[in-house]
């Protein structure tokens, strides 16, 4: 059933209440008016009347609602299911024809190096769309969280940055990193300004790792990603924008649901699941933190996402 036949069908049930409603009522006030030995029956009996069609407009709206939420659902996990789908076929093709060529061809050596390296390739970005999907698996998993980690978050982003940009095969020159609280000099320097936030450090690179590949991936020609870390008196703030696109107003916050991405995903041409925001608002949440896409910036017009961690005090410089 489609979304518009369940707004359709609860339309139609509003429909048919309300004129059940009225016609209980004009009954009621009729007997009531023109009977008064039975008038306090016919009273009683509007006011239950009128308790149970309250009752029965809740349960209405309550379907409606269900009804779309589960609709939305298989929608979104049908373009999962498409995305995967997608995922696993186009890499598999690949090393089957790979392999093919290198079983009926006798190659040089050079030519098949080239070979192997594309395989190899195949076989990391398999490896990480299992890894995705793990992931996603244990982000929604609840456990407990201590006290004693922190995770120099600088040091996260470049381990995050590096692993994209191989990945990619990108130079890290298309980051642009941003210390507002220090001065330029310190910024632009081998010594970065250590950021410590209450959060383990593996799930810190997994956060801010689908946070850079989305920026990379949705980034405009050429591409350009800041990377801007603040603090206040609570939390240290990372912001992450790029030259793409952006983000939808309507899609800001079901786009940290699972399995959303928006449009057809037959028709998309980036690759994804729709997991990777789901993992980062997940994560975000079980150590206490806030994620969400705030305003574009004037020179980086496209997404900016702000992730907000609890402070941890270690130091300024490392």
């Amino acid at each position: 059933m489609s979304r518009r036949y369940a707004i359709l069908i609860a339309v139609l049930m509003f429909v048919v209440l309300v004129a059940l409603t009225v016609g209980w009522v004009l009954v009621s006030v009729v007997g009531a008016v023109q009977n008064d030995e039975n008038a306090p029956i016919y009273w009683t009996l509007l006011s239950v009347g009128s308790v149970l069609f309250v009752a029965l407009v809740v349960g209405t709206a309550l379907h409606l609602t269900l009804s779309v939420k589960a609709i939305n659902l298989s929608r979104r996990q049908s373009n999962f299911i498409d995305a995967v789908t997608h995922e696993l076929k186009s890499p598999i093709a690949s090393l089957k024809l790979t392999l093919q060529t290198l079983a009926r061809r006798k190659l040089p050596e050079a030519q098949q190096q080239i070979f192997f390296r594309q395989m190899l390739d195949v076989v990391e970005r398999l490896d990480g769309l299992v890894n995705h999907i793990l992931d996603a698996g244990r982000s929604e998993t609840s456990r407990q969280t201590a006290e004693n980690q922190a995770a120099n978050l600088t040091h996260v982003l470049q381990n995050g940055i590096t692993t994209v940009c191989i990945q990619y095969h990108l130079s890290e020159n298309l980051f642009r990193w941003e210390f507002p609280e220090y001065s330029v000099k310190a910024a632009n320097g081998e010594c970065f300004p250590a950021y410590w936030a209450h959060i383990e450090a593996n799930d810190a690179l997994t956060l801010f790792r689908n946070l850079l590949d989305n920026a990379v991936k949705y980034a405009g020609t050429p591409p350009q990603v800041v990377i801007q870390l603040t603090s206040d008196e609570k939390y240290q703030i990372v912001r992450i924008a790029d030259n793409g696109p952006g983000v939808p107003q309507g899609l800001r916050k079901p786009i940290f649901k699972r399995f959303i991405r928006g449009g057809n995903e037959l028709e998309r041409e980036k690759p994804g699941t729709g997991l990777g925001l789901s993992i980062v608002r997940a994560l975000v949440h079980q150590w206490s933190g806030r994620v969400h896409v705030v305003e574009s910036r004037m020179d980086c017009p496209g997404a900016c996402f702000e992730v907000r961690l609890r402070k941890v005090d270690h130091g300024t410089l490392e």
